[in-house]
């Protein structure tokens, strides 16, 4: 792991449960799905733990062994419920785009790393106007699907940022599994998919209540950005 002395050049955020408190919507979505296509009955936790996935990966641990035709229309039917009833409600938590826009400001380069698909992501990004602040976005269908590397890898590549100038900010251990395999720091948030006892076991450099005690977290670190 990199020593924690390096200044930070670059922030990468997970999205859903780090900066959109979405956690709720993402389980209520998924559990109108499986009511639809009779599948059962899934314990709230158990559809909780997979948030953070890509789709397919989600659709293998909620529906084991499911063929190309049935995860069709999972996926089909997720996002009819997703698009006509749910996309619109979560919200940015408390904070969020101050926050952001604070980090921008103070010259750290910004970028998001997350499990949803990149319409989702677009959508998101337009509905909450933060677009304009990150400099590099990588999504699920874009790449392996977390704890893989190879989104937080692509980042740092195109950013031309080295590893240990880097922070994975995340609320479930597949963000910092995914740090740790790409080298990177990472900081985990209690606001989403995984509890605190979970995400120490990565060890993160800091386990915060909710994102937005990034900065002055940041400042009591004495993080400061290379001229």
């Amino acid at each position: 792991m990199p020593a924690d002395t390096t200044p930070f050049r670059l922030l990468v955020f997970d999205w859903d449960g780090t900066l959109m408190d979405s956690i709720g919507t993402i389980v209520a979505c998924t559990q109108s799905t499986i009511r639809e296509l009779e599948l059962g009955t899934l314990p709230e936790a158990t559809i909780r733990g997979t948030i953070g996935l890509g789709l397919r990966e989600t659709i293998e641990i909620l529906s084991p062994g499911c063929g190309e035709e049935l995860f069709g229309r999972i996926l089909e039917c997720y996002r009819k419920h997703w698009v006509s009833t749910y996309r619109d409600a979560p919200l940015l938590f408390a904070g969020v785009q101050e926050m952001l826009r604070e980090l921008a400001e103070a010259g750290y380069l910004l970028a998001v790393a997350t499990g949803k698909s990149r319409r989702g992501l677009d959508y998101a990004l337009e509905q909450t106007g933060l677009g304009d602040l990150f400099h590099a976005t990588r999504t699920a269908d874009e790449s392996f699907s977390k704890p893989h590397p190879q989104m937080l890898l692509d980042i740092l590549t195109e950013l031309g940022v080295h590893p240990a100038e880097a922070v994975m900010i995340g609320d479930t251990t597949y963000d910092l599994e995914m740090a740790r395999s790409a080298r990177t720091h990472a900081v985990g948030v209690c606001s989403g998919g995984h509890g605190r006892e979970e995400l120490l076991r990565f060890e993160p450099i800091a386990c915060l209540e909710q994102v937005v005690e990034l900065v002055p977290w940041l400042a009591e670190r004495g993080s400061v950005v290379p001229a």
